[in-house]
């Protein structure tokens, strides 16, 4: 397995992914699902590959950057690290997002995945945790984080707050 960073020449394979994402899952909104192909090379994927070093952003921008994660010529998640923390983000969403393919889940590629992104996380962010929220409900998540060593830190209603260290 490896991860790549978010490209132009995997762009059908990034489009295919991004697209079949349910328009709203654990809480998270996915803004592209169900775009043309057309649209994701000419405006999102210019857009989300802008983040890594943003220009002209709001203040309350964080820079992210975004990989995916291939098993052989298969895409099968994708990882985004956001290079620090707001106040906003220290409470909620934390440094990395993830998402695996539906019909993937349950075979350790998040677990493999995030063993990955976090090595990358730990040369980007500059805190000395990386923090993480999770829905109580979603308990694959907490197995996949707490396989990797990340602990509960906190809770409010819906979510639990999980860390490492770097």
């Amino acid at each position: 397995m490896e991860l790549r960073k978010i490209n132009r020449q995997d762009a059908f394979s990034e489009w295919q992914f991004i697209t079949e994402l349910p328009a709203e899952e654990n809480g998270v909104e996915n803004s592209h699902h169900g775009i043309s192909f057309e649209e994701y090379v000419e405006k999102v994927l210019p857009k989300i590959m802008s983040y890594e070093h943003p220009e002209n952003m709001p203040d309350w921008f964080v820079p992210e950057t975004v990989y995916y994660l291939w098993d052989g010529d298969m895409l099968v998640g994708e990882f985004r690290i956001r290079h620090h923390l707001t106040e906003a983000l220290r409470i909620g969403a934390g440094h990395i997002g993830y998402s695996i393919r539906k019909e993937l889940r349950g075979r350790g590629y998040g677990t493999a995945g995030l063993k990955l992104v976090l090595e990358r996380a730990r040369e980007i962010i500059p805190e000395e945790e990386i923090f993480f929220r999770v829905r109580k409900d979603n308990i694959a998540s907490q197995r996949v984080l707490e396989k990797n060593g990340v602990y509960v830190s906190g809770e409010d209603d819906e979510h639990l707050f999980m860390r490492i260290r770097k």
